[in-house]
């Protein structure tokens, strides 16, 4: 009789560690999940980019070194992703990301100010169209970037609390990192771009 009530105490207790596990592994794959709707939105914004300096580039001859800051802080902030993506959550990869992506909002700001001094610019058709289309994405990138911090501290919250803390750190659950804006650039990257036409 001994034998059977030890089986089943330690049965139910296998059964709780790996609810527990599964809980945190259903956890983990929601951050990272929400950083794949970063990436997507990060892609699209990459992708705007280019046609937007091209647009621009017939206009702004002698604004050279802006055009040449925009596609150098998109190649940054296209590196800046990938190590982010290979490590969604690793709090050196979360600041690497953020810097980058604070660094490309600065340049495209920078742009957006140039253009506002060329009215034949401001009124082109694509230019505008462009625009609204980064305004757009913009947004979409702040609420994909809430919605990853939320999935992570609901992660970091299940891994921190009793009784999922005892096999978390069995188990080799780590903390994951928000997605923070850097102090020094929390004024310029909260604003979204101004566009007016």
């Amino acid at each position: 009789m001994s034998l059977l009530v030890t089986v089943v105490i330690l049965a139910v207790l296998a059964f709780w560690v790996v609810g527990l596990y599964n809980g945190l592994v259903r956890a983990r794959n929601a951050f990272r999940n929400a950083f794949a709707q970063i990436d997507v939105q990060l892609q699209r914004r990459f992708d705007l980019i280019p046609n937007l300096v091209e647009t621009a580039k017939g206009y702004l001859k002698h604004e050279r070194e802006t055009l040449e800051a925009v596609i150098a802080a998109r190649g940054a902030a296209i590196a800046g992703l990938s190590a982010a993506k290979a490590h969604p959550g690793d709090a050196a990869a979360m600041a690497e990301l953020a810097a980058t992506q604070g660094a490309l909002n600065g340049a495209l700001g920078r742009l957006l100010a140039v253009v506002e001094a060329y009215p034949d610019l401001k009124a082109n058709q694509n230019m505008m169209q462009l625009s609204e289309e980064l305004t757009s994405t913009e947004n979409k990138v702040a609420f994909a970037r809430q919605a990853y911090n939320d999935a992570v501290m609901s992660y970091n919250n299940k891994r921190e609390t009793f009784p999922s803390n005892l096999v978390a750190g069995m188990l080799g659950f780590g903390p994951a990192a928000l997605l923070e804006i850097p102090a020094e650039q929390q004024a310029q990257v909260r604003a979204a771009p101004k566009v007016q036409f």
